[in-house]
């Protein structure tokens, strides 16, 4: 047996014992779809020396390629939107904008999206091609649509499920608005964080079909959805819970901060809430759902950093400090964003502080409403 089957076995294995892989299909597709073969362009490796975060790049003739490429992590194949691995030496500080997904998390979103036979699906970011593969491994090249909004990547991703025998339809474009020459599909999965659950992707599933996407927003907690379409072309369903994360859709990153505003202005007063509520993943979450497009930052000033939330658009802001044993908040702008925030967040802990599992979703052409169960 050849060194990358042994780590493929090893894999499944280990994705098995986890609780990700459940089922013989999926499986025989995690040892019949060589990951390697999709990350031959090497991947970033994270370094945080000198109080930086950096990425510098791997590629098949280091001998930590390859080990690397069959564990269960997310490997970073892009940086800065534009940079991939061969295209530098050495390192570089810019964000990451595509990643290889860990393979557990790929497959147990394969596993929720109960997919079956003759099932057409649609898949929003191709990325490496990996998950790709793995869909046209268990249902055929034939039912498999995938949107990938670079170029550069589909072409890569296009190469690699050549290489390893698989020819679904690659559509560069935004995959925000799905791909209605194919549609209806049984079946759509997203591989990107989005804001919300777009009306495209509603319009294009039949009734009866399914939506998998991770909801999230600009505080950096998200959680995977499942969501059934009606026939009243509405989408309803629950969050999954696990605390899952991608890379937010491109058309929807937030904007820059841009000028800050003036932090001694505003009203001050004492905050209710327990010390940094927003440490806590779900009640990040929660926070988001009271001011969806609020980003957070820590300024740092004499006397002790300030928490900020900020929404750009709408010019509202909240500065959270401390002062001995009490927390202030200082808020400004159109609308007070933190008392929004608290009022959320107190309402989730009256009701006992659910997870994430149980909160409901629904989704519309006219909007999104997440809520939880009690």
């Amino acid at each position: 047996m050849t060194t990358d089957k042994i780590l493929r076995e090893a894999l499944a294995d280990h994705i098995t014992a986890s609780g990700d892989l459940r089922s013989p299909e999926w499986r025989q597709a995690v040892l019949g779809i060589p990951r390697h073969e999709f990350l031959r362009g090497g991947f970033f490796r994270r370094t945080d020396e000198g109080g930086r975060t950096g990425w510098e790049p791997v590629g098949p003739e280091d001998p930590a390629w390859l080990p690397a490429c069959y564990s269960d992590d997310s490997l970073v194949t892009q940086v800065a939107g534009t940079v991939m691995p061969a295209d530098i030496e050495g390192r570089i500080y810019r964000q990451p904008t595509s990643s290889s997904t860990l393979p557990g998390l790929v497959v147990r979103m394969l596993e929720e999206l109960d997919v079956g036979d003759g099932m057409s699906v649609l898949e929003v970011g191709t990325g490496t091609g990996y998950s790709t593969a793995l869909l046209c491994h268990c249902l055929g090249d034939e039912l498999v649509t995938s949107v990938e909004v670079d170029a550069e990547i589909s072409g890569r991703a296009r190469a690699a499920l050549g290489r390893v025998g698989h020819f679904p339809d690659l559509v560069v474009g935004d995959g925000l608005k799905g791909h209605p020459e194919g549609a209806p599909y049984d079946r759509l999965i997203a591989t990107c964080g989005v804001l919300h659950i777009p009306a495209e992707w509603i319009a294009q599933v039949r009734p009866g079909g399914q939506i998998l996407a991770t909801v999230g927003g600009w505080l950096y907690s998200s959680e995977l959805a499942r969501l059934t379409v009606r026939q009243d072309g509405t989408a309803t369903g629950r969050l999954l819970g696990g605390a899952v994360s991608f890379m937010l859709a491109r058309p929807q990153v937030p904007p820059p901060l841009g000028v800050l505003p003036d932090m001694s202005e505003g009203e001050e007063r004492e905050t209710h809430l327990a010390d940094d509520p927003l440490e806590d993943w779900t009640a990040r979450f929660v926070a988001q759902l009271a001011a969806p497009r609020a980003q957070r930052f820590r300024l740092a000033q004499d006397g002790g950093d300030l928490d900020i939330l900020l929404d750009v658009d709408a010019g509202a802001w909240a500065a959270l400090r401390r002062e001995g044993e009490r927390r202030l908040v200082r808020q400004g702008g159109p609308d007070r964003l933190w008392d929004r925030i608290e009022d959320h967040l107190s309402r989730w802990h009256r009701d006992g502080a659910p997870t994430l599992d149980r909160f409901l979703i629904t989704a519309s052409p006219e909007g999104q409403e997440i809520t939880w169960t009690t």
